[in-house]
């Protein structure tokens, strides 16, 4: 009669122990015959697993399938390889941090993440995941790698990207497409020459890219926030079907191969638009449908010719300088200018422009003049040059501020 019940209680006695060691705040793992164990009790774990700092070698996660929580390895330099043939999901983040030594990472499976947080893997150049790999995440920091592609991270809805610092890092095709808060790309690719393609990103928030010889964005029709691009090497931009920036900026900043800018479709901007010391940038004629601007515009450069045919409705100050004799140009936004400067008032905040001058390309602070009067045809100004460029640097973020600066100094 007892040995009828006692099968049954170790049966139970066995369950619980297995479902306690499913459940943790936190396990550490120094081996592969750690994970091992986990793995032959469940496979689903409920907390976060650390590779220890004094684990060594590969690292293989078994049978283990999903983790509800954080899977951490970091400060570590023995660790060489981390894999995980079964495991699926991670609810948290995926963080690997100062593992000099590691050469391998390998998950066929794993498609869906909480965060990516990589940064400081000098010895991972591949990453070897299943096709399609990761395709749902929140967020992707990846900095300070070795790694030579990004192939197996297939998201196509992020909050957050931040690609930094992987110099060997040439090709960036991901199939993105919408991104809620920011996009950061800098120092990427040997000597600048990271080629990005996002066919199918329709809709971000905030943008900055610095240091890409290649930037496509065929499909995006609406930025949200801002959109900057500094000391980049490509030759021609260009947002065909981008018709709204809903409230930032534009600002284009020291690309200094940039010859040709274009937004064909661009109707309205929330914020200002910033184009300075683009130094083979000599015409700026590709935001012929524009006709707001919610904040102001300022542009910095070598041009020769400068059109905004649609502009109807500048809500800030219209700065204008240029090395060259832009007198023509200068008469023709003349007319757009406030009834207190003798213009229709297209232009509601303060309007100057400036041929010859010297200086043009070193002002690229985003803050455009609100005071001084106007350069008219003569491309005649309110000082010197040496003047009106110390006193025009200011920050990027502050070229909505212009906004309030240029209707004041009109009252």
């Amino acid at each position: 009669m007892f040995a009828k019940y006692l099968i049954p209680a170790v049966a139970v006695l066995g369950a619980v122990s297995a479902q306690s060691s499913c459940k943790q705040t936190q396990v550490e793992i120094n081996s592969t015959a750690d994970a091992q164990t986990i793995g032959s009790s469940c496979t689903t774990f409920t907390g976060n697993i650390v590779i220890g700092k004094g684990a060594s070698g590969s690292i293989d996660l078994g049978s283990l399938a999903q983790i509800k929580g954080d899977l951490i390895a970091e400060d570590n330099e023995h660790l060489t390889g981390l894999t995980g043939g079964s495991l699926n999901a991670i609810s948290g983040t995926f963080q690997l941090h100062n593992l000099i030594g590691l050469s391998t990472l390998q998950f066929e499976k794993l498609k869906s993440v909480g965060s990516i947080d990589w940064a400081t893997l000098s010895q991972l150049d591949t990453l070897t995941f299943g096709t399609p790999g990761i395709q749902s995440a929140k967020s992707i920091v990846i900095g300070d790698t070795f790694l030579s592609s990004l192939e197996g991270i297939d998201v196509t809805s992020l909050d957050v990207l931040n690609i930094n610092n992987c110099h060997r890092l040439q090709t960036l095709d991901l199939p993105l497409a919408n991104l809620s808060t920011t996009f950061d790309l800098q120092a990427n690719g040997a000597s600048n020459n990271l080629n990005v393609t996002l066919s199918s990103l329709k809709w971000i928030a905030n943008m900055s890219v610095q240091d890409t010889q290649q930037f496509l964005v065929p499909s995006l029709e609406t930025v949200n926030g801002s959109l900057r691009f500094d000391k980049n090497l490509f030759t021609t931009f260009t947002a065909p079907n981008l018709t709204s920036v809903q409230s930032g900026d534009i600002s284009f900043v020291s690309n200094n191969k940039l010859t040709n800018l274009s937004f064909p479709q661009l109707t309205t901007m929330g914020g200002g638009l910033l184009i300075a010391n683009n130094t083979q940038l000599d015409e700026v004629d590709g935001f012929n449908k524009l006709k707001t601007v919610g904040g102001a515009i300022k542009l910095r450069g070598n041009f020769t010719d400068v059109s905004f045919d649609a502009l109807n409705d500048v809500k800030g100050a219209f700065d204008l300088s240029s090395t060259n004799d832009i007198s023509k140009v200068c008469d023709k936004f003349q007319e757009l200018s406030s009834s207190k400067q003798g213009g229709g008032g297209q232009i509601q905040g303060v309007y100057h422009c400036q041929s010859n001058n010297s200086l043009a390309n070193s002002d690229t602070g985003g803050n455009t003049s609100s005071t001084g009067t106007t350069g008219g045809g003569s491309g005649s100004s309110s000082g010197s040059d040496d003047s009106a460029a110390s006193g025009l640097v200011a920050n990027f973020a502050m070229i909505s501020l212009a906004v309030v600066g240029g209707l004041v100094a009109l009252l």
